[in-house]
């Protein structure tokens, strides 16, 4: 199940970090929409993170080597998506940071979300 979990994040977050890299107005634009919903867009949020989250912790707990990398990051997303949830006023706040004229730090993210998606995919294919 490590494995799957591993191949599962690999690709989600290889199209997400190129989604991020090639399109971020568009994901500026989105979390401007998702604000502008107030505390529901903040659970929209939520619902994007939790999950995967969830899942890495729940059927990922390996905590040596190269799949450390995705239990620490599984357990961001469940932290960010309990956020999201529990605390949507604070999620928001955080959300006011994002604009189309500082989309640029979307690409900077998409770039981290490739290189952690090679890592991954070094781990899972030569390692």
């Amino acid at each position: 199940m490590e494995r799957s979990v591993e191949v599962l994040a690999i690709i989600l977050f290889g199209v997400l970090g190129l989604s991020h890299t090639l399109q971020p107005k568009a994901w500026a634009e989105f979390f401007i929409l998702l604000r502008g919903k107030g505390e529901a867009g903040a659970f929209v949020d939520g619902f994007l993170n939790l999950p995967l989250g969830g899942v890495i912790v729940g059927f990922h707990n390996t905590w040596s080597g190269i799949p450390v990398v995705l239990t620490l990051v599984g357990w961001c997303l469940l932290i960010k998506g309990l956020i999201r949830f529990c605390a949507p006023k604070q999620a928001l706040r955080m959300m006011a940071r994002v604009s189309v004229e500082r989309s640029w730090e979307f690409q900077v993210a998409g770039a981290a979300l490739v290189v952690l998606a090679g890592l991954l995919g070094y781990g899972v294919y030569a390692g």
